[in-house]
């Protein structure tokens, strides 16, 4: 990201190797007009101008190996030192009437392609100027043979106009790579923004959800307490006495998720170990969901600890309530340590049998809040993505077999796994988890 934003560093880079192809380019033309063409040039001023370039190119590169960020006005002093260099060669090498004296374009097509207006308008008025110079006061061209002149005039426009194209076509479809890079990165860039202040504008909400609740829910915990003491002793309550406590067990996972809130913005989570705590979670989701048929298939890994046990807990949630709504008749619950080639990491993987996700829904959901078609609005699916993005987790939603819908949950070893056990992430060992729970 450093280097498609940091454009006037690229761009100064590639300044420095075409300056190196034109310092290779001017030697080769010299000695093959002087070796081969007759031609009698004042080769130790031209040799001189052509040092000149290689010890600024030198320099440029020890620029282009510094971290600090190059400028507009740095960029401009490269491109009018080329351009300079070039008068100095075509006034040493018939001026005006020298084949080369187009190559100012490509040097002008670069100014435009990287310098604000005003700048490339004083390199062009620069060249403009050398060109209008040139065209009176120059080193003639002295050839052997002048009756081949105009053979070589051709032959040096062919080769001028291919290499213009060749460094015009270059650095232009460099930089448009360059500038789509950086462009796609600044849209990905907002896209993540929005989502975020979508994530923290659902989160104030619920905080503010949160505080206004407490109050009702401390009275109806003290109302169902009454009530399940008065049903010990009322033969007409006695048969709601299961009801009863039900409601109480209700009632204190919603006190629990309301503590659970107050310390996740108090601060982070301790790390616990995954098969302890998925057993505890395990057991709160079911009570939240006692129709619900339910099965816990595989192990646990008994050997990796979770660092924010709150935020994999509620996208875990959100992931199980839209099954269980999807399908109350069967909803599994799998997890696994996948020791990845790149970067191992825990996987959750929770599947019901329910309809599935329609076609055109798939691309939406966890991309914003979506209307589905059981009713629901696509906040919670939003944001368990957005939690897990910012983790370093990953959230999928595929077909399950033979029907219904798999959502698979992957939290990457640096959030999921304590640095102590980093190393030893192994599918398999010891599960405090009973396989095949049923409810």
């Amino acid at each position: 990201m450093h280097r498609i934003t940091n454009t006037g560093r690229v761009n100064l880079g590639h300044l420095f190797w075409l300056r190196s192809l034109a310092i290779i380019g001017q030697l080769v033309t010299i000695a093959v007009v002087q070796a081969f063409y007759g031609a009698h040039l004042p080769i130790p001023a031209m040799l001189l101008v052509v040092g000149l370039e290689m010890i600024f190119n030198a320099m440029t590169w020890v620029r282009v190996a510094r971290a600090r960020p190059e400028t507009n006005l740095e960029l401009f002093g490269q491109l009018w030192v080329d351009l300079g260099a070039l008068s100095a060669l075509l006034f040493l090498s018939g001026g005006a009437t020298n084949p080369f004296v187009t190559l100012y374009l490509p040097s002008l097509a670069i100014a435009a392609a990287v310098l604000p207006w005003a700048m490339t308008s004083i390199l062009a008025l620069f060249a403009v100027i050398c060109y209008a110079l040139l065209s009176y006061n120059y080193v003639p061209l002295n050839i052997e043979n002048p009756a081949n002149l105009f053979e070589y005039f051709r032959m040096g426009l062919w080769v001028n106009f291919m290499v213009s194209v060749g460094l015009i076509g270059w650095f232009v479809a460099r930089m448009s790579r360059a500038l789509r890079q950086r462009d796609a990165a600044l849209a990905d860039a907002q896209q993540r923004l929005l989502r975020d202040e979508r994530a923290v504008a659902l989160g104030v909400q619920a905080a503010t959800v949160a505080h206004e609740i407490g109050t009702p829910l401390s009275t109806i915990a003290m109302l169902s307490e009454e009530l399940r003491d008065a049903a010990s002793g009322d033969k007409n309550l006695a048969p709601y006495a299961a009801d009863f406590e039900l409601l109480e067990q209700q009632m204190t996972l919603c006190t629990s998720a309301l503590a659970r809130l107050r310390s996740r913005a108090s601060g982070p989570s301790n790390r616990q170990p995954l098969d302890h705590w998925l057993e505890s979670f395990v057991a709160q989701w079911r009570l939240r969901h006692p129709h619900v048929r339910f099965e816990q298939l595989g192990t646990t890994p008994g050997d990796v600890s979770i660092d924010d046990s709150v935020a994999v807990g509620q996208i875990l949630t959100i992931l199980l309530d839209n099954a269980a709504r999807a399908s109350s008749d069967s909803v599994t619950l799998s997890t696994s340590a996948v020791p990845d080639a790149g970067e191992p990491f825990i996987q959750f993987d929770v599947c019901d049998r329910g309809p599935g996700i329609p076609s055109a829904l798939r691309g939406s959901l966890g991309a914003m809040p979506v209307e589905s078609t059981q009713g629901g609005h696509g906040v919670g699916l939003y944001l368990a993505f957005t939690s897990a993005a910012r983790f370093g987790g990953s959230i999928e939603l595929a077909a399950a077999s033979p029907r219904g819908t798999r959502a698979v949950l992957r939290v990457p070893e640096q959030s999921a796994a304590g640095s102590a056990t980093r190393a030893r992430m192994q599918p398999g060992g010891h599960s405090s988890a009973t396989t095949e729970k049923k409810a």
